[in-house]
């Protein structure tokens, strides 16, 4: 299979080919290997490849003996490596696989590799010093974003054409944005965080996935939704899979505008003309598409606040078992500047600030809830402004305490940790792009708990009507790397 044919499919579309023999799953993983081979070098995106050790049978599965890799964090895969992006971590094996990896297996999916990750996730641009800056591949200047810049990267690529990712704070909106690509944060207890956890980060932290096509997305959380036993709650099962509700009309959606963000961050001209366009095309579909005012349920201050404590708490826990397993030093010989921050700050939090987090949890829940009672979506930027220059988020880093550092991933990514407090869906969907550099520029869409049906359904609406494929990166493995900010579309979009 050449290359040009392999990054011409999407998932489904390759275990299609290999359901009906047209080609076999021996050709497809060398295809991708070759992929990662030629495109690698420039991106940075893999910690490492492997020899695949899964032999699904062709049609088995939607997705069978389709290439996949999985993120250097929250997921275990026996015998491999997962260390978490940190020197802290470094050399850690896997025992077992978790419950994620054996559903993974389950899908027919032939993981075959591991993608980069900032520090135990702790940002929103994937530039580690354990294995260095992943780069954008529309501009290898630019930030691929975080915490699941790896994954994001290796999709837009064309390494594979879907990736696990993680989202925490919009660790998987954010590189989907910045890269051009589909990812829909599921609703909190959709998929399994066990057995090693019953949740991560209280709630905040979810499973999903990046890809190139709303249809892959949506049949890969088909195939890995649902509880395990001992999970502490799950989201109740959707009445039919989301592989149909890409197909199906939406219906006409009242849909709200969150120009400029909670807390007063300023949405950037080429994003703010982005979000022009876009509800625009939501009206020519027949939507109708309101200008809101969203109650956060909280200050922005006492948010910040409450999700640093949230967060911090729960990194100096991870940090400490971490540290104990490998006899290893919690210094700056081990974490990074931001995350040693945190992991001090954390300490410091006291159980009564940690349950009154909590109280602020609920609080943005309920009051994002009683917007949801009056609006099918929430309509935002995923991030206000274009993928930032690498190095960006790092300038005066280390003068930051773990409140600081938290403070400057909500102020420069303002739109997206409200829904993981809340623990409802969304998505980033590379609806436009920017008319002046071609980057691309992801729109958010929010809905109620348990609503990621009608969000499928208007992603596979908006797929159709300003479709993105024709969009290709800088650097793409089924063409030589290219320089400068061109593109094979209409960089302008809808």
């Amino acid at each position: 299979m050449r290359i040009s044919e392999y990054v011409s499919f999407d998932a489904v579309g390759l275990a299609e080919l290999m359901a009906t023999g047209e080609v076999t799953p021996a050709e497809v993983e060398a295809a991708a290997r070759e992929a990662a081979q030629l495109v690698d070098p420039h991106i940075n995106a893999l910690v490492e490849t492997w020899p695949a050790d899964d032999a699904p049978r062709p049609g088995s599965t939607p997705l069978a003996g389709v290439p996949f890799l999985i993120k250097d964090i929250a997921v275990a895969m026996a015998g491999r490596r997962m260390e978490l992006g940190s020197r802290l971590a470094q050399g850690n094996v896997a025992g077992a696989d978790s419950s994620l990896m054996r559903r993974f297996r389950r899908a027919g999916l032939v993981t075959f590799g591991r993608t980069t990750t900032p520090e135990m996730a702790y940002s929103i641009t994937t530039e580690p010093l354990l294995y260095g800056a992943t780069r954008n591949p529309w501009d290898l200047e630019r930030s691929a974003g975080g915490s699941s810049g790896g994954a994001g990267a290796a999709v837009a690529a064309g390494v594979v054409p879907i990736a696990h990712a993680t989202d925490a704070a919009g660790s998987l909106r954010i590189p989907a944005a910045c890269n051009g690509l589909f990812g829909l944060k599921p609703t909190r207890g959709r998929v399994s965080m066990g057995p090693g956890a019953d949740e991560v980060f209280n709630g905040l932290a979810v499973h999903g996935s990046v890809s190139r096509t709303v249809r892959d997305s949506a049949v890969l959380l088909d195939l890995i939704r649902g509880p395990e036993p001992g999970d502490p709650y799950f989201a109740q099962e959707p009445s039919r899979p989301y592989a149909q509700e890409v197909t199906r009309p939406p219906g006409r959606l009242r849909i709200g505008v969150l120009t400029q963000a909670w807390g007063g961050r300023r949405t950037s001209p080429p994003v703010a003309d982005a979000l022009s366009r876009t509800v625009r095309l939501l009206e020519s579909l027949g939507h109708q598409a309101v200008e809101a005012e969203v109650d956060l349920g909280a200050d922005w201050e006492e948010f910040v606040l409450a999700t640093a404590r949230l967060m911090t708490a729960n990194l100096t826990a991870q940090v400490d078992e971490v540290a104990a397993a490998f006899g290893r030093p919690v210094d700056s010989s081990t974490l990074e500047a931001p995350t040693l921050a945190g992991y001090r700050y954390g300490q410091r939090v006291s159980g009564a600030e940690f349950v009154t987090a909590l109280a602020i949890r609920n609080r943005v829940a309920r009051s994002l809830a009683r917007y949801f009672d009056t609006h099918d979506m929430l309509l935002t930027p995923t991030l206000p402004e274009l993928p930032v220059p690498l190095g960006a988020y790092a300038e005066g880093a280390q003068a930051l305490d773990g409140l600081g550092w938290i403070d400057r991933l909500n102020d420069s990514s303002p739109f997206t940790m409200a829904f993981n407090v809340a623990g409802t869906p969304a998505m980033s969907v590379p609806v436009t792009a920017d008319a002046g550099t071609g980057l691309p520029i992801g729109m958010q869409f929010a809905a109620g708990y348990g609503r990621e049906g009608l969000l499928f359904r208007l992603a596979g609406q908006l797929e159709q009507a300003s479709p993105w494929s024709g969009r290709i990166p800088t650097v793409w493995a089924g063409s030589p790397p290219r320089t400068g900010h061109e593109t094979r579309a209409d960089q302008g979009g809808c």
